[in-house]
């Protein structure tokens, strides 16, 4: 289950990057916020600001889970787990987020963020329940 646990945080690292490349780096690209995040090339103007910001939380999120497997492989099981735990309770309890902004459509029509979310949440919970079974 170790393996599992540790293979799912890399998944969710790996998702909180690229939304991070996509947020942050290539957000104006039409391919990127209005097929991607589903915003008209019209609102991205003003919501370039949250998705930047936004890109550097998730950043920071699947950062912290890359450097937690590392730190568990290279012999510092403790602090290395501790940070998975973490970052992938954030990472979950962050797509549960989305998912009731997403139900409430907020800033987008309703089932725009569903995706998103599931990918956000899912890698971080099978890492979490993995661990919990370990």
């Amino acid at each position: 289950m170790i393996v599992v646990a540790q293979l799912a945080a890399l998944a969710a690292a790996a998702v909180h990057l690229l939304a991070f490349v996509w947020e942050t780096i290539l957000f104006r690209r039409p391919s990127i916020h209005r097929d991607v995040f589903r915003i008209p090339t019209e609102d991205v103007r003003p919501v370039r600001m949250w998705a930047f910001n936004v890109g550097f939380y998730n950043l920071f999120l699947g950062s912290g889970a890359l450097a937690g497997v590392i730190l568990w492989w290279t012999g510092h099981e403790a602090p290395g787990r501790t940070l998975v735990v973490y970052t992938c309770t954030f990472m979950f309890l962050a797509g549960i987020a989305l998912f009731a902004s997403d139900r409430m459509a907020m800033s987008r029509p309703r089932g725009a963020g569903a995706v998103g979310s599931l990918c956000q949440s899912v890698p971080s919970l099978v890492a979490l329940v993995a661990l919990a079974l370990a």
